[in-house]
């Protein structure tokens, strides 16, 4: 089996019991796709046929306001799932746009594919099904966090929970996730900096 599925494999026998044809089903419903930095993988008014789980490389996801100001959403980078699940889970039309930050690697599983991988074995289910679990959990977590704490403990609990972000993604779209300007980071990364001299 080629390197790239191992990967994923891997990392889905963490949730749920494979056998070995099990997972070869598994893994032949996924393409392995290779991204061009600055690619988009997902824009608003087409509908977001696949999910990624990225094998190399990051990503950011994010949203434009009416005024043209950008909101990050997420970052994905090894092992990370990403897309528009909104689109990607009812089939309408995407909002948000999906980029590749560095040449990456995804493979990538078709909505129809996911269905009926879904109604063929129940541990299918169950793990797209803990996929979703953790995902709502994590982004309610997040949501939570940015409201109850000041910005820079934001970035503490980031440099924390994400050390392998932070030199990956650019300090505008950090700043976007973060809920603050680039010139507000950037005081707060020259005065840890301070700091540790």
């Amino acid at each position: 089996m080629h390197k790239t599925k191992e990967q994923l494999l891997k990392y889905v026998q963490n949730f749920v019991s494979l056998t070995d044809i099990e997972a070869e089903q598994f893994a032949l419903s996924f393409e392995e796709v290779k991204v061009k930095k600055r690619q988009f993988i997902v824009q608003p008014n087409f509908i977001n046929r696949h999910r990624a789980f990225v094998v190399k490389g990051a990503f950011r996801t994010y949203a434009i306001t009416d005024n043209g100001q950008e909101h990050t959403l997420q970052f994905a980078i090894e092992n990370w799932w990403v897309s528009d699940f909104n689109s990607y889970i009812y089939q309408y039309p995407a909002t948000l746009f999906i980029i590749a930050l560095e040449d990456s690697t995804i493979l990538q599983i078709q909505y129809v594919k996911e269905q009926e991988l879904k109604n063929s074995n129940h541990k299918f289910e169950t793990f797209f099904r803990i996929m979703a679990e953790k995902g709502l959990a994590f982004e309610h977590r997040r949501i939570l966090f940015n409201l109850s704490h000041p910005a820079e403990a934001r970035y503490e609990n980031f440099l924390l929970n994400y050390p392998n972000f932070v030199q990956r993604v650019p300090q505008y779209a950090l700043a976007s996730y973060l809920g603050m300007s680039t010139e507000f980071l950037s005081r707060i990364r020259n005065k840890q900096g301070n700091r540790k001299s």
